[in-house]
């Protein structure tokens, strides 16, 4: 952890225990791509021994995660997925986990595919009514997953309360932190037992890097998930460790222009006849929206809208030149996303449905362009939209 306790976020985002090379001054983390490292004899081994255990390079953005985090541990894994997949695997056959329902796609087919095989139960709620998660506590239930904002409802989940009534039955509480980043929120201070990031996202910032990052607070459960993830081995290649790190010196200006661009786009999108609802945080109306204020310093870059149809949604999508339309969220361009047949094609129709993941809704991860553009390109492909549908 860095001396530097009073400096701001921002600040610490370049200037913390790795701002320097401590043996030359170089100003940039060094790449250290050796697999295996020497040992002066059979007796002692030095700190690291083999790179999937540890290595310097990965060991760094592990020590800058867990800063900004406020943890003690950090971990950095090869995908967001996998570092999800290791954290789950604390948990032992017989167990039972409560998560979020609108959760990430490639999370819900771990927990229903993947997780159910080895004998741990689940249960989806909505996971902004207390009482559900109450009602679905069961004598095994041995950890609560949170995703707030949810992907890619937004919904908000209070994680001060859930983590209080997690520690009631002496349960784990994850949090995905990828939409907010610890920029905007610190899970760990609000009582939360592990922290997960999709670092592909607005870590990184770039789309030119897929990884995934963790975050304890407890030191025991630190050597408990450095156990798994050393034993699974699905850490972060070096060169990839880099790129985060190097995301990261710019992730507080990048945020904060994006968010502000969310949401000017929100507010648009909620005056056009074209947009049943629009799915954001930052909007007064929101039902969450006085929780959102109280535990993160913003909403987040990114919204959801749902179109009057998908005859809408084709033609808008077909002419909307701005934003790239493709999966993932985060980046420095705008990246448009269709949930049902993107991030969520894990989930079966019925169950997104149930969910309000409708064919009309699209996701919006805003990026750093003017807002104004974005509007205005927006409104010239929907004013295409409704004219094809008076057609």
């Amino acid at each position: 952890m860095s001396e530097n306790k009073d400096l701001s976020f921002e600040t610490l985002l370049l200037h913390n225990q790795h701002k320097f090379d401590s043996s030359n001054g170089a100003v940039s983390v060094p790449i250290q791509h050796a697999s295996t490292f020497h040992q002066a004899n059979p007796e002692q081994f030095g700190k690291y021994d083999y790179s999937r255990s540890a290595n310097p390079t990965r060991e760094a953005l592990e020590d800058i995660i867990a800063e900004l985090e406020e943890g003690t541990r950090g971990f950095a894994f090869s995908s967001g997925m996998a570092a999800i997949s290791t954290a789950f695997l604390l948990l032992s056959s017989g167990d039972h986990i409560i998560i979020t329902e609108d959760v990430y796609g490639g999370t819900y087919r771990m927990v229903t595919s993947v997780l159910s095989r080895f004998g741990i139960e689940h249960t989806f709620v909505d996971m902004t009514d207390l009482d559900s998660i109450r009602a679905a506590i069961r004598p095994n239930t041995k950890a609560i997953y949170m995703e707030t904002p949810s992907n890619p409802l937004l919904k908000v989940t209070d994680i001060k309360a859930v983590c209080s009534i997690a520690k009631e039955i002496g349960a784990l509480t994850y949090v995905d932190n990828t939409f907010l980043t610890p920029a905007l929120q610190k899970p760990l201070n609000l009582g939360a037992d592990i922290v997960l990031h999709s670092a592909t996202k607005f870590l990184s910032g770039h789309s030119d890097v897929v990884a995934g990052l963790a975050v304890v607070k407890d030191p025991e459960l630190g050597e408990r998930l450095y156990t798994l993830q050393n034993s699974f081995g699905a850490v972060l290649g070096v060169q990839d460790a880099w790129l985060v790190m190097r995301g990261l010196k710019t992730l507080h200006v990048r945020m904060e222009h994006s968010m502000k661009s969310a949401q000017k786009m929100a507010e648009y999108l909620q005056t056009h006849p074209l947009v049943k609802a629009v799915h954001y945080p930052g909007l007064e109306d929101h039902p969450e929206y006085s929780i959102q204020q109280e535990q993160a310093r913003g909403a987040g870059a990114v919204l959801s809208f749902e179109l009057e149809s998908e005859t809408v949604l084709n033609s808008f999508v077909a002419n909307a030149q701005l934003p790239v339309f493709a999966v993932s969220l985060g980046a420095v361009e705008s990246i448009l996303s269709y949930p049902a047949k993107m991030s969520h094609a894990a989930m079966p129709a019925d169950e997104r449905e149930k969910r309000g993941i409708s064919g009309g809704l699209l996701r919006l991860s805003a990026g750093l362009e003017n807002p104004d553009d974005l509007i205005n390109d927006f409104a010239q492909a929907l004013e295409k939209s409704r004219v094809k549908v008076q057609l």
